[in-house]
């Protein structure tokens, strides 16, 4: 189905959200686009993204106070973007300029929501990134799936709220047809919505993947992408959802999903680990 077909499909919803119109949501922020398409491992490329932040002050101080915080822990101050780029080297910092990029999209509806969409991304971002370092794969693509993997469920939200209140209504009592009750009630699903945003966007093939796929992945996917599915389900294990799935899949069953040689550095309290995502998030809102 061509992403025309997909992005005009109606189904039945409320009269005053009658149609899910991609033009009605933002551009996502510039600097996190070029920060997304750059390729990183040169010198060259980390000056470039230094000269990118540098370019815009808002992102530019975000990257300071979170250079300064806790969840970097330099131990002397951090005064410059420069110096930061260079302590941080190029892939924290793109991470990070790609979630102040997702922070700043969000800035102008953090309703209860957006707030909760917001909060699973980064959720599912920090869990990918460190069972992806505990595997030995891609850290870097790893995060930047876990950040954008929803952003359709943000798009849904953004056109049309209230009929995405009501999906989300609907779905606490229906996990596994979250999709079919989006068709119902916006006409598309998060996955279609995603796969059309990160295309329309010119992101990389995979990413666009992440994003049609991650609810239903195969044993076949293998590598880095592998992660970003259970990595989701053990965000909203631990709480960190935007549908209130009542589910009966524990936190030791979740890890299960997990390659082997991850599953033995998470957290054996399941509330340790929410304590420490539930920090670095604040960390990030705060900037």
């Amino acid at each position: 189905m061509s992403q025309s077909a997909v992005i005009s499909r109606v189904g039945p919803k409320e009269p005053t959200e009658t149609r899910w119109d991609p033009t009605k949501i933002p551009p996502f922020p510039a600097i996190a686009l070029k920060a997304l398409n750059m390729l990183g491992g040169k010198d060259t490329s980390l000056l470039n993204l230094c000269d990118l932040i540098r370019s815009d002050p808002a992102v530019s101080i975000a990257v300071l106070q979170i250079a300064n915080s806790p969840l970097i822990a330099f131990p002397k101050s951090v005064t410059s973007v420069l110096q930061a780029s260079m302590l941080l080297g190029f892939r924290r910092l793109r991470s990070i300029v790609i979630t102040v990029g997702l922070k700043s999209y969000l800035a102008n509806s953090f309703t209860p929501l957006m707030t909760a969409c917001w909060r699973h991304s980064v959720a599912t971002a920090i869990i990918a990134e460190r069972s992806a370092t505990w595997s030995f794969l891609d850290t870097d693509f790893a995060y930047t799936a876990g950040i954008l993997h929803d952003i359709g469920r943000v798009a849904l939200a953004t056109v049309m709220p209230s009929s995405y209140g009501r999906v989300v209504e609907r779905g606490a009592d229906h996990a596994h047809e979250i999709l079919v009750i989006e068709q119902e009630l916006c006409g598309i699903d998060h996955c279609q919505a995603g796969r059309a945003l990160i295309g329309t966007w010119g992101l990389p093939e995979a990413l666009i993947e992440i994003a049609a796929c991650h609810h239903d992945a195969t044993e076949t996917e293998t590598g880095t992408a592998a992660l970003i599915a259970p990595s989701c389900a053990l965000a909203d294990c631990l709480g960190f959802h935007v549908v209130p799935y009542r589910c009966n899949r524990g936190y030791a069953e979740v890890l299960e999903d997990f390659p082997k040689a991850a599953r033995k550095h998470f957290p054996a309290d399941a509330q340790e680990f929410v304590s420490e995502i539930a920090t670095e998030i604040r960390v990030i809102e705060s900037a």
